[in-house]
């Protein structure tokens, strides 16, 4: 039973809670030192997500990436490493608020559906391919949100941009200039499809020792490869110079959206009843 789970889950859920605050405040007032704090309230949200995971990892006796609930554990602290690691590089604390609200949401949504008791994994997924594959994707998924946090705001950059006047556009990130918002999350987007990429290898591998086939056609396997041909036609649209700025921008912010129906939207398709992928 995973009864002992939910007490970590909360705690968590209020850590991001508290880092939200003070990040969110440190956006709104402009304030380094409450900016550093924010990231302090987020590395120790890491740390509880992290023992939170090898506490699930130790009841469950297999990697806890098997159900919803546990992926939606999992996926915070994906967010959390790439977004401390994408600070400790470009000083990026405007993504703080961000992940810390996105990480929120997917909590509360775990303890809305939480899991009753453990679910043991089906001989396919015991494979060594299982840990790498899920990581990998996970780890992209993290890039790709960072990518879309950065897109949507230098989308809105020019509503702020004069009111601000010389002021740094990423509220606090150390050798900011006008678009550089737009060149980070393009390197986000370029980290986050080549993680995709090595999951998506992963998993035709994977497919090949489990069921025989590289790829079967299922819509999980389906939606994964759509969102990754959907970030490959921005990396070459993007060629175009005419495609550089806000249009690029915009082609980031609707390519996030066949991650989030990946990950969360595939049981709403009929198909998915039959699917080998979907989440429990």
């Amino acid at each position: 039973m995973l009864e002992g789970i939910y007490p970590w889950v909360v705690a968590t859920a209020l850590l991001h809670g508290i880092t939200l605050l003070v990040s969110g405040g440190a956006l709104i007032l402009k304030r380094r030192n409450l900016a550093w704090a924010g990231v302090a309230a987020y590395a120790a949200t890491f740390l509880v997500n992290t023992a939170m995971i090898a506490l699930l990892w130790v009841r469950a006796e297999r990697p806890p990436f098997k159900t919803l609930f546990e992926t939606l554990i999992f996926y915070p602290w994906c967010v959390a490493a790439v977004t401390l690691v994408l600070i400790g590089l470009h000083r990026l604390f405007v993504l703080v608020p961000f992940a810390a609200l996105a990480s929120l949401i997917g909590l509360a949504y775990a303890l809305v559906r939480p899991d009753v008791e453990i679910v043991s994994l089906p001989p396919a997924l015991q494979s060594g391919w299982f840990v790498p594959h899920v990581v990998t994707y996970f780890v992209a998924y993290a890039g790709l949100f960072a990518s879309f946090v950065l897109a949507v705001l230098a989308l809105l950059e020019p509503f702020w941009a004069g009111r601000r006047g010389a002021e740094d556009p990423q509220a606090g990130a150390e050798g900011g200039s006008p678009g550089g918002l737009t060149r980070y999350a393009h390197q986000a987007c370029v980290f986050g499809v080549t993680a995709l990429t090595l999951g998506l290898v992963m998993g035709a591998v994977w497919g090949k020792f489990a069921w025989g086939d590289y790829w079967s056609w299922d819509p999980k396997e389906n939606w994964a490869l759509v969102t990754w041909l959907a970030y490959l036609a921005y990396l070459h649209i993007r060629l175009t110079p005419a495609w550089r700025g806000r249009r690029a921008m915009w082609l980031l912010v609707f390519s996030f959206g066949a991650v989030v129906f990946t990950y969360l939207g595939m049981n709403l398709l009929p198909s998915a009843e039959k699917s080998l992928h979907v989440y429990q």
